[in-house]
């Protein structure tokens, strides 16, 4: 499967890009997803002498010290997803396709709980629920007024802050709505937060891929910058 149903071969561009003409904050947040999915920790200084997004992913694949293996992850995600669907909602897994509709499996009433039961099946938390654009929006404006109201009343400003950022962790919790529609790309978004744990044998990885996810991530903080 080719992740986020495109292919991603990272263009000599992006492997010459200058680190240093990214905001150490996306770097950090690349990091944190890199730590997380391939089960790393980076030292303070450990990066110091990178200088190119080339060489990022070298550093990153060669830190894994794990066996190169050429079999495909995305498949292999695939296959436990769909286990664990057929497991946890008792239906014949043979029905279960990379193009089957999330919402055929995880229908509202139910959905949150479902969810749940698939992430305990999998070991992992598969951040695929998310609450509606009209809440979001909301916080998000009440978010925005309390700075404004930081220039008239520090106290109401402070209350507004404080109420939608408690609003914004309320709504994620109990958000209901698909982030992914499709079977096939809850798998892609396992292999990319989840690679090890999303792998038939987590004791190999395939580099080519880790490229590919490294270079989906940081094509998503180009795309950020640029907007």
């Amino acid at each position: 499967m080719a992740q986020g149903g495109r292919a991603f071969n990272a263009t000599d561009a992006m492997i010459d890009y200058e680190l240093k003409d990214i905001d150490s904050e996306d770097i950090e947040d690349l990091l944190v997803k890199a730590e997380k999915s391939f089960d790393l920790k980076f030292g303070y200084t450990e990066l110091v002498h990178l200088t190119t997004f080339g060489q990022l992913c070298d550093h990153i694949a060669a830190k894994i010290q794990l066996d190169n293996s050429a079999d495909c992850t995305s498949q292999q995600a695939f296959y436990k997803l769909r286990d664990a669907i057929s497991a946890t909602i008792q239906i014949d897994k043979k029905s279960i396709s990379t193009n089957s509709l999330l919402e055929d499996f995880l229908p509202l009433e139910s959905r949150r709980l479902r969810v749940n039961q698939l992430e305990e099946y999998l070991g992992f938390k598969l951040n695929i629920l998310r609450p509606p654009d009209w809440v979001t929006m909301t916080l998000g404006i009440l978010l925005l007024a309390s700075f404004f109201g930081f220039g008239f009343n520090w106290q109401v400003g402070l209350a507004g802050l404080i109420f939608s950022l408690a609003g914004f962790r309320i709504a994620y919790q109990l958000g209901n709505e698909l982030d992914v529609q499709t079977v096939g790309q809850v798998a892609e978004k396992m292999t990319r937060e989840n690679y090890l744990k999303s792998r038939r044998n987590s004791t190999t990885f395939n580099k080519k891929e880790i490229n590919e996810i490294l270079t989906h991530w940081f094509g998503d903080l180009d795309s950020v910058r640029q907007n």
